[in-house]
């Protein structure tokens, strides 16, 4: 019996409905029906709860989910092994360990086949699947690459080529030119070593869990999965076999659609851009540029072993001194596939993605543009924030991290705008996916809309003292698992409720867990940090 199953059946035992169960944890009922259909599967954090409210042991809920191994020499605590590939952001791993060419070849002939088969909806014999294929600057992205694509085209697909570019120019190519589906490689604001595949579906939004199940089922060698009893996909022969096409055509009309977006000249803004050394390299200063602006740009030498190398928006500190050093007007930095914008303020003050939401927020209330006048956030989000969209009649919606998440909460409640702190902006009128680029160019339009500085724009927004401390683990389900850690987990927010919040919760995409407080001050945040990290420590989960 599966998870889903699982909670199915205990939940229907204890006369709870799906509405119920979803309100308790927060998400929303069509969640607790994914999972119930094996369509999804919660996080760990949800299972947890679900653990407690349900009566269940959490071994009892995760034993067909996950692979516990048996205690071996020189290993003093079992090892919890996730069995799914795919995360919140994509299959994501170590290229050449946990990441291969090998598998990217079957994600490749998977896709190949797969849009052409009778699964996909496709009714057409000898049908050709169209993919796009990008990557970003890293050594291993062109491996993955060659091998996704002459796994595409063993199986039959045409396959088109981005070169290095943006997940969101993937993401608007396939949507605008009518591709079946998008593949993005990329590990995002990971460092170098790190990759990944993103597999975008042909509305320009991330793919569906159940395709995404089929991917794994083949992953693992089960074709039953894909009604194959014997042998493997079949191979393309003759004029079957797929074609490669340059298609560095669409990336150039992705930059041409950002300029057209733009109703106001820079010519007057001196503009700083901090490109990751990632994807964004040699697409964000043509904008700029073409838009007018004085670009002073760092971050865009890549050599495929520097991308987020401290750049970017996860190292926020070298556009915060490029800006102050040349009296720039603003500045924005990009991670590694440029999906996420953080700016920064004439002053060289940070402003992130919560700052951002509440300009763009307001800015579209202002002109009717706010459906519902509700913006979607996620857990993460300060509570600061929310306080300060409320005194603006501004409502929000909270879903856990993750754009794909604040997508689909975007989706059921036609809302058009959404975003995580850490700069994931989605503004649906324009794109599926954030986009740094978007992002940057929507906050110059407001800046020269009201002939005002950033700070003056960010000037209302009050946020609470908060702090993050991301603890590389050996075993992110089981320290969350822990007696001990959620002992002092729940101590923790017993002592801060009415005076801030405590946030404990595993990545989506690398082995770490995350501690996040807001407290009164700074230094409060770091002493409750320290204490929940000590638990984690002494109880022997920290990575060498």
């Amino acid at each position: 019996m599966t998870i889903g199953e699982k909670i199915a059946v205990l939940r229907a035992a204890k006369g709870i409905s799906q509405e119920q169960l979803a309100e308790a944890l927060s998400v929303s009922r069509q969640s607790v029906s994914k999972w119930e259909m094996d369509q999804s599967i919660p996080q760990m954090e949800k299972i947890l709860q679900i653990s407690d409210l349900l009566h269940v042991s959490l071994d009892s809920l995760m034993r067909d989910e996950i692979h516990i191994l048996g205690e071996t020499e020189g290993q003093e605590k079992p090892e919890v092994i996730h069995r799914k590939y795919f995360g919140t952001d994509g299959f994501r791993g170590e290229a050449g360990v946990s990441l291969t060419s090998d598998q990217a070849y079957k994600v490749g002939r998977f896709l190949g086949w797969y849009y052409a088969s009778p699964l996909s909806g496709c009714t057409r014999s000898g049908y050709r699947p169209r993919v796009v294929v990008g990557k970003d600057t890293r050594r291993s992205s062109y491996m993955l690459e060659y091998a996704i694509v002459a796994g595409l085209t063993a199986s039959g697909a045409d396959a088109y080529m981005l070169h290095v570019t943006t997940t969101p120019s993937v993401s608007y190519v396939t949507r605008q030119d009518e591709f079946d589906c998008g593949i993005m490689i990329t590990a995002s604001h990971n460092p170098f070593h790190d990759n990944g595949i993103k597999v975008i579906n042909r509305f320009g939004e991330k793919l569906e869990d159940s395709t995404t199940s089929l991917i794994e089922a083949y992953l693992d060698g089960d074709l039953s999965a894909l009604g194959i009893e014997n042998g493997d996909l079949p191979l393309a022969v003759g004029e079957a076999i797929g074609s490669i096409t340059d298609y560095a055509s669409g990336r150039n009309r992705y930059i041409g659609y950002l300029i057209s977006l733009a109703a106001y000249s820079y010519k007057n803004l001196k503009v700083g851009l901090d490109c990751a050394n990632g994807a964004s390299w040699s697409i964000a200063k043509a904008v700029f540029d073409a838009l007018g602006a004085q670009t002073y740009v760092i971050g865009n030498t890549p050599n495929g072993t520097n991308i987020n190398r401290n750049c970017g928006s996860t190292h926020i500190e070298a556009l915060c001194e490029l800006v102050r050093d040349k009296h720039l007007d603003v500045g924005f930095a990009f991670d590694g596939d440029a999906d996420r914008c953080i700016a920064v303020d004439e002053h060289g003050e940070v402003v992130d993605g919560d700052k951002i939401m509440y300009i763009l927020g307001k800015r579209l209330k202002e002109r009717g543009m706010l459906n519902k006048n509700v913006i979607v956030v996620t857990i993460m989000s300060n509570s600061g924030l929310t306080d300060s969209l409320k005194k603006i009649g501004i409502k929000t919606r909270q879903t856990d991290v993750g754009d794909r998440f604040v997508y689909e909460e975007m989706q059921r409640g036609n809302f058009g705008l959404g975003g995580e702190q850490s700069g994931h902006i989605i503004l649906k009128k324009y794109a599926t996916t954030g986009d740094a680029l978007l992002t940057a160019i929507m906050l110059t339009e407001e800046m020269c809309a009201e002939k005002a500085s950033l700070e003056h724009l960010a000037k209302d927004v009050y946020l609470y003292p908060q702090k993050t401390k991301s603890v590389r683990v050996t075993n992110k389900a089981a320290v969350l698992a822990d007696k001990k850690v959620k002992e002092e987990y729940r101590l923790i927010n017993e002592e801060i409720t009415g005076h801030g919040r405590a946030l404990l919760r595993q990545s989506g995409t690398e082995p770490v867990i995350r501690i996040m407080m807001e407290c009164e001050s700074y230094e409060l945040c770091d002493m409750y940090i320290d204490r929940l990290a000590k638990v984690i420590e002494e109880g022997g989960f920290l990575h060498a």
